[in-house]
């Protein structure tokens, strides 16, 4: 891709960004995820092998988006917001080798999420550190000078005949269910997301690809949220929509994000967020800038999910994979 120097330098050193697919039913649904750059050309994230529903939605439809906003931890300064639409390839075919992938990544770029545990209580988080990875060719980016989306966005195309590689081929058997189910009643999460997380991300489908920009400003409503939203967003900012809310620590120990589905209706720069409802998530270290606490939420999460990890690496025919730190 030939693109400006801060763009790249985006893609290179933000630690989150916002990772956008769509259901089976065209509903989009955006997770806060690490990305990183792939060896051809392609930005890269992951997603664990015992919930792999990111990977799933992807190789069902491949149609997806990441959306650089949040430069919390980069130490970049006066960084543009950037969107990348394309097209993301599912990569479970090796474990082994996908595993040693995200073990070198995770150490270069958040070195603190390891820190202070021991090298063989690592090795026995296989359940976390055993990865499907997704490659995103991209077909179209955006990028907002200085962060400025009230401004027009610069784009780049790509070439036509650019080759956009399919995924592995699905593992046999069933997907597991969800792992965790989501609060019955959204509002008490509204409202500290509100108060504690930010300004959210909001993504539509824009004819089956996903259009996200981080909204100016948010209060809450009855049924939902009354949005401010930028002035020159990605597309026309409408019907099915996701809500995403995260934040980390500049020192990525701990993140905390919260995401709500529903309908975006408005006017202009203003509008209205219907809330279906809550969706599940998981906040990374338990989301609390308590180190201890967060270690202990993540190794009962990894109690909870262990069971999962022989029966999904035998979908895919493989050995399981080592920790090899």
């Amino acid at each position: 891709m030939s693109l400006p120097k801060d763009v790249l330098q985006v893609f290179e050193n933000y630690i989150t960004c916002e990772y956008a697919s769509f259901t089976a039913s065209g509903q989009p649904i955006t997770v806060p995820v690490t990305p990183y750059i792939g060896a051809n050309g392609t930005l890269d994230t992951s997603t664990g092998l015992v919930y792999p529903a990111k990977a799933e939605r992807a190789r069902k439809n491949p149609h997806v988006a990441l959306l650089f906003s949040d430069p919390t931890g980069s130490g970049l300064s006066d960084p543009p917001v950037v969107l990348v639409q394309g097209k993301a390839a599912v990569r479970d075919a090796d474990l082994q080798a996908n595993t040693d992938r995200y073990l070198r990544a995770s150490q270069g770029k958040l070195p603190a999420l390891m820190a202070g545990f021991p090298k063989w209580l690592v090795r026995m988080q296989a359940w976390y550190w055993v990865r499907i990875w997704l490659e995103v060719t991209p077909a179209r980016v955006l990028w907002w000078d200085h962060g400025d989306t009230d401004a027009p966005p610069n784009e780049w195309i790509a070439p036509e005949g650019m080759i956009y590689p399919p995924s592995d081929a699905p593992p046999k058997g069933t997907k597991p269910p969800a792992w965790r189910e989501p609060p019955s009643d959204w509002r008490p999460s509204a409202a500290y997301a509100v108060q504690s997380l930010g300004l959210p991300v909001v993504t539509v489908n824009n004819g089956n690809t996903p259009a996200a920009v981080r909204a100016k400003a948010i209060t809450l409503a009855q049924d939902g949220f009354i949005l401010t939203l930028p002035k020159c967003p990605p597309a026309l900012m409408q019907g099915s929509a996701c809500l995403t809310f995260h934040k980390h620590p500049e020192r990525f120990t701990t993140m905390k994000n919260m995401m709500f589905v529903g309908d975006l209706h408005g006017d202009g720069v203003g509008a209205h967020f219907k809330v279906e409802r809550r969706i599940a998530d998981w906040s990374a270290g338990g989301g609390t800038g308590n180190r201890l606490a967060g270690m202990i939420s993540f190794l009962r999460t990894g109690i909870q999910l262990t069971p999962r990890l022989k029966q999904e690496v035998a979908r895919r025919d493989q050995p399981m994979p080592k920790i090899r730190i």
